[in-house]
């Protein structure tokens, strides 16, 4: 049985889905080859990921391919209470998912998917995998592989392969450059600051926008900032990647530095306490801090609390943190990903192309050659498809190699 918020919300659910399907035609032509091959007849499917709209096309899909689909959330403020009403209800997909849950009802809807005993795992942070292998080890048997949707997943399963604890092959299916060159980079981008604005009501024009972390997540987010008219600062522990910064124009120094002179933060790292005490020491009354990477530990949240000598909600995901000597610290989303947690999260056409590996990632998983435990890149196969059918989609044509080209590229001999 399902636990969702309230099946009443279904109706405005289901237009949801569909206006973000017509936005996500890749996906759909995918779903239409799945319901005709049916590569995952009779399996179960456990998806532990964001329950949006964009995530039930995804659902919707894996469905038509013959498989008995289960979902949960991957974070307890992504969930949309109508999607999931409306994936119960209209699609005939349990959904564990009530956006709010505490951190108990979050682990009971991991363990309701885990109860149907899937076959294959679609994570979006490894908390499923992680879970498997704490606590249900006899499962691990049964599953014949996983996809890992994000950053922050990726980093724990391939910590769990080096420490030899992985006993699941997982594809890593934010590695794939059809996935995290254009959603980490332009959906986070676009969504984050989508989330800032409304949750604040804030202008970010003229405002020292500190970004914390380079990655593409970063890179994304700090274009689009400089976009709306911010003076973007960047931080980083890569040497090459504050580089990159530097050389992408953008102001780049230490963390305490940048928190003297930012009016607001966002961290994008996948690490824990990057915004920590000697951070909130120096900034400046009316500080903004917000996180954009998946869990809620890269602001050192326990030490603001203990700083402080008052906390009040101010407004929908806005916390007011007083300090002793009266300066305010203003927290959005208890430090959740904000573009999830206020926003609607990336936009479906993003989406289109990183669901589009998801799905293709599991049918190789499902169909091709059985993988023993260990952290997979997606096949080059998978991602020339997805790009193709996307500028397909979108009315693109691109040349292509002459043979005389490609012989010229196979040959060592002809040089100056």
């Amino acid at each position: 049985m399902a636990d969702i918020k309230d099946i009443k919300l279904a109706k405005h659910g289901k237009e949801r889905i569909l206006w973000a399907e017509q936005d996500m035609p890749v996906l759909g032509l995918i779903k239409g080859q799945f319901a005709d091959k049916k590569p995952f007849k009779g399996l179960n499917m456990g998806l532990c990921l964001h329950v949006t709209a964009e995530t039930a096309n995804l659902a919707r899909t894996l469905k038509e391919g013959g498989a008995n689909v289960y979902l949960c959330a991957s974070n307890p403020l992504s969930t949309q209470d109508d999607v999931a009403a409306s994936l119960t209800k209209d699609f005939g997909i349990d959904v564990y998912a009530i956006k709010g849950e505490d951190s108990g009802t979050y682990y009971k809807h991991i363990e309701s998917i885990l109860s149907h005993e899937p076959n294959v795992t679609l994570d979006d942070g490894a908390d499923l995998i992680s879970v498997i292998h704490k606590k249900h080890k006899k499962l691990i048997k049964s599953i014949k592989a996983s996809m890992e949707e994000t950053t922050t997943g990726v980093i724990r399963l391939r910590s769990m392969e080096a420490a030899g604890e992985l006993k699941i092959p997982v594809i890593a299916v934010n590695d794939a450059d059809a996935k995290h060159l254009f959603d980490n980079r332009y959906g986070t981008g676009q969504s984050t600051i989508d989330g800032i604005i409304r949750a604040t009501d804030m202008l970010l024009a003229g405002k020292n926008f500190v970004v914390m972390g380079y990655g593409w997540c970063g890179k994304g987010l700090a274009s689009r900032a400089r976009g709306i008219g911010s003076n973007v600062i960047v931080t980083e522990i890569d040497p090459v990647k504050a580089l990159e910064a530097v050389m992408d124009g953008f102001r780049v120094m230490k963390g305490t530095d940048a928190a003297k002179i930012g009016d607001i933060f966002c961290t994008v790292t996948g690490d824990i306490n990057v915004i920590d005490a000697e951070h909130f020491e120096n900034m400046k009354d009316g500080s903004i801090v917000s996180n954009s990477g998946h869990f809620d530990v890269e602001i050192n949240i326990k030490k603001l609390k203990k700083m402080a000598k008052k906390v009040r909600i101010v407004k929908d995901f806005v916390e007011e943190y007083t300090l002793e000597d009266g300066k305010r610290i203003y927290l959005l989303a208890e430090g959740r990903l904000i573009n999830l947690a206020s926003a609607h999260g990336h936009p479906a056409s993003v989406m289109d192309m990183s669901f589009s590996v998801q799905a293709l990632s599991a049918e190789f998983a499902v169909l091709g050659k059985t993988m023993s435990p260990g952290v997979y890149n997606v096949p080059k196969e998978i991602d020339e498809r997805i790009a193709s059918l996307k500028l397909k989609s979108m009315d693109i044509e691109i040349d292509t190699l002459t043979k005389e080209q490609i012989n010229y590229l196979k040959s060592w001999q002809e040089g100056t």
